[in-house]
């Protein structure tokens, strides 16, 4: 008695799955996703493991994703280490010169040599940059507004141009670009840390992505939190910009970034939970979503 019957049983739900991803992989097929890689997903190491494995499935699924990191807790562990306090205003890290060179270090000599890593696992795929490789993003000094004064947070960059030419050539060589958050100066010599979801977003902007990908350590943007935990599944830009000033400080670079990437020509931008393996697939390839997705609003005259 033959066991085929069986194997063929066996197999085919995996075939299923397979299948349902068709429609989405001819959609996103040869696309670019710009990924904001952060949260959770930077410290667990099944679930950086999961994102290696997420990232290089799109690649070989025919899209072209991009990686922008940052690197909070860590930074915060190589401060501590080097007897250098780490304060916060207006939701961002105070950076003086002495932190500025550990910020550096961290993000490009430990977190981004890491994920590199990770993919490279896989094949010779990933190369690592910042943002002061070939001028890929250009900052000046930001200034945040406290209570009507504006306060100097030391060497905390405002994005100001962003040139796409390195990373389109390592797309266009079939790598997976690795970048981390730190901008060369528009005015100084010196560098600059910068937020990496603002970073995250530019970027996508400026490649003209088809979408940018957020990591967060929650399961997306909730309609009425704390007195409910439902999540809001798709949202405009402009419904975005109304909830804008009552988001918590975490939520406010993520959701400004993924405004910035639909108004600025990216056709989506999501907020997903990167503490659910392999949820960049579950976001990309199936119906359902996990997470909130901005869209751009409606031409004129049309019905949402």
């Amino acid at each position: 008695m033959s066991n085929a019957p069986a194997r063929k049983h066996t197999a085919l739900p995996k075939a299923q799955i397979l299948i349902e991803a068709l429609p989405w992989l001819v959609r996103h097929n040869g696309k670019t996703v710009v990924i904001k890689f952060g949260g959770n997903a930077m410290i667990d190491e099944d679930l950086k493991a999961a994102f290696a494995q997420d990232v290089v499935f799109l690649h070989h699924a025919g899209l072209k994703p991009v990686v922008v990191h940052g690197g909070g807790p860590q930074i915060s562990a190589a401060l501590d280490k080097h007897g250098i306090v780490s304060e916060f205003k207006a939701g961002l890290r105070v950076t003086t010169e002495d932190a500025m060179d550990v910020v550096r270090m961290v993000l490009a000599g430990q977190v981004q040599r890491e994920l590199v890593g990770l993919l490279n696992q896989h094949g010779p795929l990933a190369v690592g940059l910042t943002g002061e490789d070939a001028h890929t993003i250009t900052a000046t000094r930001h200034q945040p507004e406290i209570d009507g004064e504006l306060v100097d947070i030391g060497r905390v960059g405002e994005i100001t141009d962003i040139d796409t030419g390195a990373i389109e050539a390592l797309l266009a060589d079939g790598r997976i670009p690795v970048v981390s958050s730190i901008a060369r100066s528009q005015d100084d010599g010196h560098v600059y840390n910068v937020n990496a979801d603002t970073a995250a977003a530019a970027l996508a902007a400026a490649l003209g992505a088809e979408t940018l990908m957020v990591l967060t350590d929650v399961e997306g943007l909730y309609e009425d939190w704390p007195n409910s935990d439902e999540v809001i599944s798709r949202l405009t830009a402009s419904q975005l910009e109304k909830l804008l000033p009552e988001l918590s400080s975490g939520m406010v670079p993520k959701m400004e970034g993924c405004l910035h990437a639909v108004r600025g020509g990216v056709t989506t931008a999501r907020v997903i939970d990167g503490r659910v393996q392999h949820s960049i697939l579950l976001e990309i390839f199936t119906d359902e979503g996990i997470g909130t997705m901005v869209v751009p609003d409606a031409p004129e005259g049309d019905a949402e």
